[in-house]
């Protein structure tokens, strides 16, 4: 489904993506919510689920944050208006929520996060606040008026009190009201405020974004083990200095290009992208990758079972290409392949859905085979 209304792929991302607000009316035609108020009041009811109330005028104070799982109690304590429910990765419970994020795939799919919704009542709002990732706003029922204003970083001031972070200031530009099928992208770091027009269901469908500080981090990891003894800072044609305590432009150039070199290496970057983007937003709940003991006479049984296969809810899937060999990444873990299973890899990687005839047909490479046995048996494509 084509998601972007009067927008192609290539204007959106050309003009839009990570620079500027777009309104899409109608982005989905006549969308039905994929569950009702009181259902996402179930799922936050659940240990294993992320939730959270926000009361805009709270028992402790304004913009009060409560967190789940909650109790049928909490909510007949609620008061009438004002109060918002946000529930996180319901793609990761509710099938039908995971295939809404296929209509996104025209962004890389290991940048794509997770789908939250959240129910508001009359008035209901998180306030005037930014992200620093990219969002899109599908309104799923109701009304919801949207405004948006001044780009935003950490700099900017925050009222003291609330534990979610309200602008102190907002200086709004524009303002719409988005009806059932609405959809609205904001880029990182716009300021943005959705006051609830009655009863209301807005799905939130956000992207990872690691912060500069953590991919060094993960790449330094990654580089530390590739550098020997013999890797140091040298000044080979160094000119005399005036004033010998002094570590000029110069010296600093040479460190520039020591560590330049140092990860001037695309598959290690790519690798550490990978490993990254693909661990699982929850832990103790994914499946986790690790090499099966079953043998692929156990995997063919197994597949044969059911005619459909899908990639587990919790899995994340990602592949490079490098000279030498193909790197698929799950879980966090990377695995290396022959260049030979690029396209199978492909598709598994750029595919939700699978049949048994397919899996079993195309792996056909020993190492594609250990790698399906590994899938199966560890739960990361299961039977539907």
């Amino acid at each position: 489904m084509h998601v972007l209304g009067h927008l192609s792929v290539e204007e959106f991302l050309r003009d839009y993506w990570q620079k500027k607000p777009v309104l899409i009316r109608q982005a989905i035609p006549e969308f039905e919510p994929l569950l009702a108020a009181d259902e996402l009041a179930g799922l936050s009811l659940e240990e294993d689920i992320e939730s959270r109330l926000i009361i805009e005028e709270g028992a402790t104070g304004p913009w009060e944050v409560k967190k789940g799982p909650f109790t049928e109690t909490d909510y007949r304590a609620l008061p009438e208006n004002k109060w918002t429910l946000l529930v996180q990765a319901v793609d990761q419970w509710i099938p039908e929520a995971a295939d809404l994020l296929e209509n996104f795939r025209f962004i890389p799919s290991w940048r794509i996060d997770d789908l939250m919704i959240s129910y508001a009542t009359d008035g209901g709002s998180v306030g005037p606040h930014w992200d620093q990732y990219d969002v899109f706003l599908l309104q799923a029922e109701g009304q919801r008026e949207w405004r948006v204003g001044q780009m935003c970083t950490e700099k900017s001031s925050i009222l003291e009190g609330p534990s979610v972070k309200i602008l102190a200031d907002f200086a709004e530009t524009d303002r719409w009201v988005l009806e059932p099928g609405d959809m609205l992208y904001l880029p990182p770091g716009l300021a943005h405020w959705g006051i609830s027009q009655g009863e209301c269901m807005t799905y939130s469908i956000g992207f990872r974004a690691p912060s500069t500080a953590e991919l060094f981090e993960r790449t330094i990891d990654s580089v530390l083990p590739t550098l020997t003894q013999d890797d140091r800072y040298s000044d080979a044609g160094i000119a005399a200095q005036s004033s010998p305590g002094e570590i000029d432009d110069h010296a600093a150039e040479r460190l520039k290009s020591l560590l330049i070199k140092a990860i001037d290496d695309p598959a290690l970057l790519k690798a550490t992208l990978g490993q990254l983007m693909t661990e699982a937003k929850y832990d103790e709940q994914a499946p986790v990758y690790q090499a099966s003991q079953e043998g692929w006479a156990d995997t063919v049984n197994a597949l044969k079972e059911a005619d459909q296969w899908a990639r587990h809810p919790q899995a994340r899937f990602a592949y490079s290409v490098e000279d030498t060999f193909v790197a698929f990444y799950c879980q966090g873990e990377v695995i290396r392949l022959p260049t030979s299973s690029r396209q199978d890899v492909m598709q598994l990687c750029d595919s939700t859905y699978f049949k048994s005839e397919w899996l079993i047909g195309s792996f056909a490479l020993p190492e594609l085979k250990e790698l399906l046995t590994d899938l199966v048996f560890c739960d990361l494509i299961v039977a539907i």
